[in-house]
This record gives C-alpha cells, sequence and structure tokens, in this order.
C-alpha cells in the first residue's frame, strides 16, 4: 500500500496524545490511591492536557490532507453502524473534549473526590469520586476506544494480511503508550520530579512490550504465503505466466494508491531503522534516565521515539501487500 503522510501523522500524534493522557490520569488515580504523594499544584496536569490536545489536533488536522473533499469531512459519521472510521471520527473529537475538560478541571483546582479539597493529600477508598475524576476516566476509556477504532480500520481488512491480526491492535495501543509515557515522563523531571522515576519505568516498560509486540508481527508477516497466484488472479493455468506491460501507459487509480512505489532495499532499510529509533535507542535512554534522571535524555528519548514511530507507521502501510498487486506485477 501508498503511506500516506497525513495518515501517519494522525495516527502517531494522536497515539501519542492519548498515551500522554492515560499517564497524567494514571499518575492521579495513584496519588489518590495513596501510592504516590500528591502534587502541591495542578500545573503538570494542565500542561500536559494542553500538550495532549495539541497532539491531537495537529493529527487532526493532517488527516484533512487525506480527503478529495475536506468540507464533506462531517458526512463519515454518516455510517457508524459498520465503519470503524466512522467510529474514529466520532471518539477522536469526544476524546478530546474529554481532555480540555479535564485540564480545565484541574486548572479551576476542582477537588477530585467529593470528600476531598485541594491540597488535602491522598485520600480513603470509600471517600466519593469527584467530577474531575469522572471526566477523567471518561477521557481514559475514550483513548482505549480511540486506539481500537484507528487500529480496526486496519485491522478489520481480511484481504491485507499483513494487517488482519490481533498484533495491529495490540501494536497500535502499546506503541501510543510508549510515547506518551515517555513524553509524560520528561514534562514531570520539570513540574513533579517526583513522579519521573515512575513515568520513566512504565514508559521503558512500554517501549520494551512494542518492541516484543511489533517484532512478533514482522515475524508473522515474515512467513505469510500468498492465497493466490498469478495463475488464480486472472484465471489462466499456464504454469509460467510473465506480465511485460500493465496494459496502458499512464498510472491509475490502483497503480497510485496501493503501491508504494520503493525498491525492497528500501523497506529492508526503513525496518531496521525504526526497530533501532522507535524501540532500542529509546529504551536505552529510558535507562540512562532511570540511574539518572535527566530532562534533556527524556526528551531526547521522545524525540528519538517519535521519530522512529514515523518510520514504523510508514513501514505498517508499505509492507501491506494488497491483491490486486498479483495483476499489476509489471509496475510493482
Amino acid at each position: 500500500m501508498r503511506p500516506e503522510a497525513s495518515v501517519i501523522l494522525l495516527t502517531t500524534l494522536t497515539g501519542a496524545g492519548q498515551g500522554l493522557f492515560l499517564a497524567l490520569f494514571v499518575a492521579q488515580v495513584l496519588a489518590l490511591s495513596g501510592l504516590v504523594a500528591p502534587r502541591p499544584d495542578a500545573g503538570f496536569d494542565v500542561a500536559g492536557s494542553a500538550i495532549a490536545l495539541v497532539l491531537c489536533g495537529a493529527g487532526l488536522v493532517a488527516s484533512f490532507f487525506h480527503l478529495g473533499r475536506p468540507e464533506r469531512a462531517w458526512r463519515a459519521i454518516a455510517q457508524w453502524r459498520t465503519s470503524w472510521l466512522s467510529r474514529e471520527v466520532i471518539v477522536l473529537p469526544a476524546f478530546m473534549g474529554a481532555v480540555f475538560a479535564w485540564g480545565v478541571a484541574q486548572w479551576l483546582g476542582w477537588p477530585p473526590t467529593a470528600s476531598a479539597a485541594p491540597g488535602s493529600g491522598a485520600i480513603g477508598p470509600a471517600a466519593a469520586i469527584g467530577p474531575a475524576t469522572v471526566i477523567g476516566l471518561l477521557g481514559a476509556l475514550l483513548a482505549l476506544a480511540l486506539f481500537v477504532c484507528t487500529a480496526m480500520i486496519y485491522a478489520c481488512l481480511p484481504f491485507l494480511r499483513e494487517w488482519h491480526s490481533p498484533l495491529t491492535l495490540l501494536n497500535f495501543t502499546l506503541l501510543g503508550c510508549a510515547s506518551g509515557f515517555t513524553l509524560a515522563a520528561a514534562l514531570a523531571s520539570r513540574a513533579a520530579p517526583d513522579l519521573t522515576g515512575l513515568l520513566t519505568a512504565v514508559a521503558l516498560a512500554f517501549t520494551l512490550l512494542g518492541l516484543a509486540s511489533r517484532g512478533a508481527s514482522l515475524a508473522r508477516n515474515a512467513r505469510l504465503k500468498p492465497k493466490s497466484t498469478l495463475q488464480t488472479a486472472i484465471g489462466i493455468r499456464h504454469p509460467r505466466i510473465v506480465q511485460t506491460s500493465m496494459g496502458f501507459q499512464a498510472g491509475s487509480f490502483n497503480t497510485h494508491e496501493f503501491f508504494h512505489g520503493r525498491p525492497p532495499g528500501t523497506l529492508r532499510w526503513v525496518k531496521w531503522a525504526f526497530l533501532a529509533a522507535a524501540f532500542v535507542l529509546p529504551a536505552a535512554l529510558l535507562a540512562a534516565a532511570m540511574a539518572a534522571p535527566s530532562t534533556p535524555l527524556l526528551a531526547l528519548a521522545f524525540a528519538v521515539q517519535m521519530a522512529g514511530l514515523v518510520a514504523e507507521r510508514w513501514f505498517f502501510f508499505a509492507e501491506a501487500n494488497h491483491p490486486q498487486n498479483l495483476y499489476y506485477s509489471a509496475v510493482a
């Protein structure tokens, strides 16, 4: 398939925004449970919410460049009963709305529980949940739902066998959480130092889990054998068929949209590049930051990881082999 820059940016930027918000909400829940010290102010949560919104907003804006008629984008919600794309179009703005509301609640100092006042510290399990926590829980559920909707757009296509696997959903979720928690750790090193070690450790865990999951999908896809052959594709039983022309001089929708147009060598070096940049190097930087907390190290880990995830998403699209390529093999 042909990788589209707009879709690559949409999935990587929104994934990082979702992961960042999940990190913020998990940190708050841990503080409410008394497992970490409560923060004296809401600066970390407010700044993190704003950055999550910027990431999701940038991804949403980028997605419009993929549309032939952007003014009709609102019609995408019409098929929400059967289309994962329609569901994504609904869930993404809802998630952004929840993040905005949660950030405003933190900025206004709303207590996370009905029985706690701002700055009162950890609460007991019997305390009533306040509106800020309800909004955060809703945002967390929408973040997870958005991971499902985005991944299922690709995983639900049985004819694209590289995508049609539960590993697609697992990879989208783990990689989004890895980048989001890495960014949260970098922000915490400035705004909430007591959370830096925890968030760094979780980011490292998600990065390693993402490496294992993405490695499993690469190994699976390498073993895939085509269900069709050139003979079955065109209905001719001759044992040796060679296509010398695609039948026309100019390109077509099929040849533009279902070919990435790069030689096999490009895919090989992109694969090793994204494995290094998205997983190996960030893991090393995160491990170093755990030993000696450092904002520059964590910021570098996030920057390298995002670059690697852009390459990973490019490879994700380019690796998918549409069955129609059997017929258009002369231009593959």
